[in-house]
């Protein structure tokens, strides 16, 4: 029959059968098969490789017979041309298939951006590690790459990094080094869990090997520090000060909780999810470290009141932060003291004036200045080692396996003895004591 609109719309299915074809008399092939629920389906015969082969059109009312037939001439014409206008469209739908299952993945995978990898990374694969490495890793590579926190992970490149931590190296190449580590543990986390298809650190160079610092304070030096601690407001006074008496970690003294204090101050017990070998440590509290905590008052929260629960801090919700400007403020009141001291200066008794720690100390100096003189103190190494709650010491290998004494009693003594060693250089203005024989017994 020659196709018209008011022909098709009078074709029906005849009672019993599931569908009927018929056939256009203008174009051969084109046809429109109708089945029994009423729909009709333009659709396009032909024989491809001595088989019949179908063409779906599309359906009646989507398509007006006019485009229909445009649609069946057009294939005619390709079948013609040896085509197969079928497979071809089913090609082109796979492919159109395979775009947008591509195009989601793309999108999934731009939609990981670097900052929300660092905040995926530190909820799972640091979920068990010591709070300090917890919060530490995820800083240092959100503070240095700042400018890359919104790039998709995967578009992280070998040449960008290294670059930047080529950068980083010119000042600080220990912090370069402790980037590289990070990344890597990230983005190998990451490609593991076919996150990212490729770890951009795994192939960047940091030049230089890691050196282990030696830097130790003189006595004079160490009574500088206290003094210039003890003329700071709180809260890095009293944090450079108990910094100074307790031994340990920036992070851990900053940290620090009332909750974790003895009532009788004591003891402070720091839990093991905020030291760095991931073991609660006791830590004995010397006379001047009681009294310095004893001297303050509980902070609150500036915006709702509430009493905090940290020691030392800021805004009453987290612990003290800032500590290169409190490092600051520490050189220039000691600064301030020499030149007081110094020849010509206000209060110059002729005494040598003070020596201070020569640029490049850290706070970190402090803990190797307290084993050094510890030694000095003749405290034995395996006691020192358990105050600064270090793994591995001077009892290591198979011996510390089976060593699981804490010398509690020997590491109060030794704290003790620190104390009073500290307050000693601290009284001996402009001159360099030895290790002497002054130690604060406790009650």
């Amino acid at each position: 029959m020659k196709f018209t609109k008011s022909g098709i719309d009078a074709l029906t299915c005849p009672p019993g059968k599931r569908d009927v074809m018929f056939t256009d008399s203008e174009v051969k092939g084109f046809a429109i098969r109708v089945n029994a629920t009423g729909s009709k389906t333009f659709v396009f015969n032909y024989r491809f490789g001595g088989k019949g082969r179908r063409l779906v059109l599309g359906q009646y009312g989507e398509l007006t017979l006019a485009h229909a037939r445009k649609l069946a001439e057009a294939a005619r014409g390709k079948v013609l041309a040896g085509g197969h206008p079928a497979e071809e469209k089913k090609a082109v739908a796979q492919a159109f298939q395979q775009q947008a299952i591509e195009d989601a993945r793309q999108a999934a995978a731009n939609a990981l951006t670097f900052e929300a990898l660092i905040d995926r990374w530190t909820s799972n694969a640091l979920r068990d590690s010591s709070e300090s490495h917890r919060t530490e890793a995820p800083r240092r590579l959100r503070l240095n790459f700042a400018d890359m926190l919104n790039r998709p992970a995967h578009a992280m490149t070998v040449a960008e990094v290294q670059t930047r931590l080529d950068d980083v190296a010119e000042q600080h190449p220990t912090t370069a080094r402790r980037l590289l580590s990070y990344g890597r543990a990230l983005y190998g986390w990451a490609v593991k869990r076919q996150l990212v298809e490729e770890n951009p650190f795994a192939h960047v160079v940091v030049e230089g090997r890691e050196v282990s610092r030696d830097r130790v304070l003189t006595d004079a030096e160490l009574g500088a520090t206290w003094r210039a601690a003890c003329q700071m407001p709180y809260a890095f006074g009293p944090f450079f000060r108990l910094l100074v008496l307790t031994l340990q970690r920036r992070s851990e003294v900053a940290g620090m909780r009332w909750e974790e204090i003895t009532p009788d101050l004591i003891t402070w017990t720091i839990p093991a999810s905020r030291t760095k070998n991931g073991k609660e440590h006791i830590v004995h509290l010397s006379e001047p470290a009681r009294q310095v905590l004893a001297s303050l008052h509980r902070q609150t929260d500036r915006k709702t009141g509430a009493v905090s629960p940290f020691v030392f801090t800021n805004t009453g919700r987290t612990p003290i932060s800032g500590f290169s400007d409190g490092k600051e403020r520490l050189e220039a009141l000691m600064e301030q003291e020499r030149a007081t001291n110094a020849p010509g200066g206000p209060k110059n008794t002729g005494k040598k004036p003070s020596a201070l720690p020569a640029s490049g100390w850290r706070l970190h100096d402090l803990r190797r200045t307290g084993v050094t003189t510890m030694a000095r103190l003749a405290i034995g190494p395996h006691v020192a080692d358990k105050v600064l709650n270090h793994t591995e010491g001077a009892i290591s290998g198979v011996a510390a396996v089976y060593q699981r004494h804490e010398f509690l009693k020997e590491r109060s003594a030794a704290l003790d003895a620190w104390a009073g060693h500290v307050l000693k250089v601290a009284s001996a203005t402009g001159i360099e004591p030895t290790a002497g024989n002054v130690v604060l017994m406790r009650r």
